[in-house]
């Protein structure tokens, strides 16, 4: 039986609704605790964050140190040291020339900016005319309005499609459900769809093409062919139209790579980060560009129309500027990338089992898609809600994973996400693969069919 909770009438809005949570007390490494001793091991980072492992005195000492000093300025009147170190980190590790940061609190809210920067760059550039967005689907990016419509989730677009604005989409390279089966010449996954949609809607009207470089959870770590990006950057450039990597999920190592953009050699006009830019310590993200982006607007109106309260905080850029010289001096995207080779290749492993259509991905990001039918790929009813019971099963034998559904076609298909903190070693993996494999046998059997 599961144990009782803290708080089962919790005064606390949560996203959910209908379940009552376990109070988590401390976090150590890849394991977290609840308030009744009982261990999980966080398999998905949370929510693909907690990326240096939880408990990391140096990250928890840096926000103290900063707050005892200054913890917030104004952003429109004040600079302050951790903002420009962290600045000058990211363009070290950002692709030649790109070395201008604007900072935020969330993954959303970089993205929600960078398009806004997208489309003021061409307004002071002088073509004005330059307002559509180009998106993948499937693919998210966020739930503020702008990034909502840029993502491909049907759900919330019942909810909220009149307050949003029409996004053009591409197929998102996802082999698994393209049905091409390897063709040299498919659309989706060569990256040449784009042109065509370009092309419809009118170069003159298109002012970026935002992506994902590797699916997150819309399409469950699926990884393009290599010259897929550099497809898409031949097209932006062709068309005048900027290409955007939304790196909130893949970047700050996850990858095995500091962005998974490197492993396709294409960069792009502007990058976002967010999630483990931070480690999970703070809230915060960033979006990354060049002068060649800033330029028109600091010759124009010189002011970038955009702000929010928490952008170029003292106190979260330094968590933030603490965890990317721990990633670095630890040499934890190096460890991401050797440890993830493992882990791929112990999720594999996992293909044999009843109901797993393919295990996937690439350094520290995995995703395991769930079918009913291996041979045809059919995902099971949506009525079933596989990935929610199958999470559920996960998190009651201790593990954490993240679900996602509604891949296969809009409604249907179930998938988890796994991407573990990059300090994860191979008896943990092992420990992994084990109750991943109590969960899905837990789940097989409370969806039998009774007879």
């Amino acid at each position: 039986m599961p144990a009782e909770h803290r708080y089962p009438n919790s005064p606390v809005f949560y996203r959910n609704l209908r379940k009552s949570l376990p109070c988590i007390v401390r976090g150590e490494g890849c394991y977290l605790y609840d308030e009744n001793g009982k261990r999980y091991l966080d398999a998905s980072g949370g929510a693909f964050v907690a990326n240096v492992g939880h408990g990391v005195g140096e990250l928890s000492r840096a926000l103290l140190e900063q707050v005892s000093r200054v913890a917030y300025v104004n952003g429109t009147a004040f600079t302050n040291e951790p903002v420009e170190e962290l600045a000058a980190e990211l363009a070290t590790l950002s692709p030649a020339g790109m070395d201008k940061s604007y900072f935020l609190s969330s993954g959303s809210e970089a993205v929600e900016a960078a398009l806004k920067l997208a489309r003021q760059y061409w307004v002071e550039s002088g073509l004005p005319g330059k307002h559509k967005i180009v998106s993948q689907t499937p693919g998210y990016h966020g739930n503020t309005l702008l990034a909502l419509s840029a993502s491909a989730r049907e759900h919330y677009k019942k909810l909220y499609g009149s307050w949003l604005v029409k996004v053009p989409m591409i197929p998102a390279p996802y082999p698994y459900r393209c049905g091409c089966m390897g063709a040299p010449d498919c659309p989706a996954c060569t990256g040449s769809a784009l042109e065509e949609v370009i092309l419809r809607e009118g170069p003159e009207t298109v002012a970026a093409v935002i992506m994902e470089p590797v699916g997150g959870s819309s399409t469950g770590a699926s990884v393009p062919r290599p010259d897929y990006h550099r497809r898409l950057r031949e097209i932006c450039d062709r068309y005048q139209v900027l290409l955007i990597a939304d790196e909130v999920l893949t970047g700050a190592g996850r990858t095995g790579k500091w962005l998974a953009m490197e492993y396709f050699g294409a960069a792009p006009d502007i990058i976002t980060m967010g999630k483990g830019i931070s480690g999970g310590y703070v809230p915060l993200s960033a979006v990354i560009t060049s002068a060649r982006i800033i330029e028109p607007i600091v010759r124009g109106s010189g002011a970038f129309k955009h702000a929010q309260t928490f952008s170029h905080v003292p106190s979260i850029c330094a968590v933030g500027l603490a965890a990317v010289r721990y990633i670095k001096s630890r040499r934890l995207v190096e460890a991401a990338a050797a440890t993830g080779t493992l882990l791929q290749k112990a999720l594999r492993s996992l293909e044999t089992l009843p109901a797993v259509g393919e295990a996937r991905g690439i350094g520290m990001l995995a995703g395991v898609e769930f079918v009913a039918d291996k041979k045809t790929r059919a995902p099971f009813p949506r009525a079933l809600k596989f990935a929610e019971t199958f999470t559920e099963a996960a998190q009651e034998a201790g593990l954490v994973v993240w679900p996602n559904v509604g891949q296969a076609d809009g409604e249907n298909g179930d998938l988890v996400m796994i991407a573990p903190p990059f300090i994860i070693r191979p008896p943990e993996i092992d420990s992994l693969v084990s109750l991943f494999k109590t969960a899905l046998e837990a789940t097989l059997r409370k969806l039998a069919p009774r007879s």
